[in-house]
């Protein structure tokens, strides 16, 4: 509980301070959108890297070399904990938005800093606003802001319980035309999740699997672009637990 509560305090203070910081950035938005963007990012990352170091987080980082540094990519990855966009967000580079549920849209400054981010929110309940975000996600990239998605719309309970990607969340990637990048996460739960409220020490692995280039897959493979995105990922995990299980 003490972690938990050292954690809550770091984020209390920092969203504190971040209303302030949040109206300088607005004002250097106004002359740079993209240091705006930078400076919002490097902040938020090492916020992160706060977080991990107070929770006692190892992290694993495995296939670092497999993300592209020229180009905007969509992100895809397993969801198991709240801990995957802070161990993901300190290693990705700039500029990358993650796509959120639109209730974290309500939430003040966090919406701020999202919009900063490049986040973007997804209402599953209207048709007419998912296509509208797909279509957002696809400009953002276009215009060289990678995205982040976890397909399976949901966390699994388990590094073994991966829910079935939906096919309708690599849309992003087909009509902007980027690669994929599938990112496999393994035991992150074990630091919050697992055992609610505590926060504990744990080792996680992190692995960026090799680039999908949409164009250079079979018929069938691009029919089924999640299926095949979500294999991927499933080797990653299946491959990272001995190397897990070492490292307790």
């Amino acid at each position: 509980m003490i972690k938990l509560i050292i954690i809550a305090i770091f984020l209390v203070l920092y969203f504190t301070i971040g209303v302030v910081t949040s109206a300088i950035l607005i004002i250097i938005g106004l002359f740079s959108k993209k240091t705006r963007d930078y400076i919002a990012y490097y902040i938020v990352k090492g916020m992160f890297k706060i977080i991990l170091f107070i929770a006692g987080a190892k992290v694993i980082v495995k296939g670092r070399e497999n993300i592209p540094k020229d180009e905007a990519v969509l992100y895809v990855g397993n969801h198991r904990s709240f801990f995957d966009i802070v161990v993901g967000y300190s290693i990705i580079p700039p500029r990358c938005g993650f796509v959120s549920k639109k209730e974290l849209k309500k939430i003040f400054p966090l919406r701020v800093w999202m919009e900063f981010m490049k986040c973007l929110f997804l209402d599953r309940s209207s048709i007419e606003a998912a296509i509208n975000m797909i279509n957002c996600g696809v400009d953002r990239i276009k215009n060289g802001i990678s995205m982040f998605i976890f397909p399976e719309g949901t966390r699994g309970k388990s590094d073994d319980d991966m829910h079935d990607f939906k096919e309708g969340s690599l849309k992003i990637a087909k009509k902007a035309k980027c690669k994929i990048v599938p990112i496999a996460f393994n035991n992150t739960s074990a630091i919050f999740e697992d055992q609610l409220p505590k926060i504990r020490k744990a080792t996680v692995c992190i692995e960026f699997g090799k680039p999908i280039d949409i164009e250079e897959l079979s018929k069938e493979d691009k029919k089924s672009l999640a299926t095949y995105t979500e294999n991927i990922v499933r080797e990653m995990i299946a491959k990272n637990k001995d190397l897990i299980k070492n490292e307790l």
